[in-house]
């Protein structure tokens, strides 16, 4: 048996697969909230569709942004990975429209929601690529000998 102890965040995944994935996570959450509304077992507000789009936009970010740590070449990554979130946003979006039947202005907050997590998502990739910097120039240091650092020592 080979036991490979390789982490699932020590690869960087095609942005544009994380994408449809989390477009299919999004869509099979408001199919079931359609179906369990339709079966009376709970209430399920009108804007549950744009609640998950949301929810799941943020979770595109939050973890793109993690795998964009493993990647070889950072800004290639990023031009996938941030056009991969506008057709995420896009797609969510029209997806929670046509099951909902509210636009984004007619379901309240969402619309900021929307902004705040574009925003967010690029200041995780910018928070990403300055941790990848640190770490890459603390790798390039050599810590056999460290500088010895002198101390003021105040003559009495």
């Amino acid at each position: 048996m080979n036991t490979n102890n390789e982490s699932l965040f020590d690869k960087a995944y095609n942005p544009i697969l994380q994408a449809g994935l989390t477009f299919g996570g999004v869509v099979a959450f408001v199919l079931i909230a359609k179906i369990v509304k339709l079966t009376g077992l709970i209430y399920v507000p009108q804007r549950f569709p744009w609640m998950t789009a949301a929810s799941f936009m943020l979770l595109f970010a939050l973890f793109n942004s993690v795998f964009s740590l493993s990647s070889q070449n950072l800004i290639k990554y990023w031009g996938k990975s941030i056009y991969s979130f506008m057709g995420l946003a896009a797609a969510a979006g029209l997806f929670a429209w046509l099951t909902s039947s509210m636009t984004i202005g007619e379901a309240g907050s969402y619309r900021w929601i929307y902004i705040v997590v574009t925003i967010g998502y690029l200041i995780f990739l910018g928070m990403m690529a300055f941790l990848k910097n640190i770490v890459e120039f603390a790798q390039k240091e050599e810590w056999n000998h460290p500088r010895i650092r002198r101390k003021n020592n105040k003559k009495e």
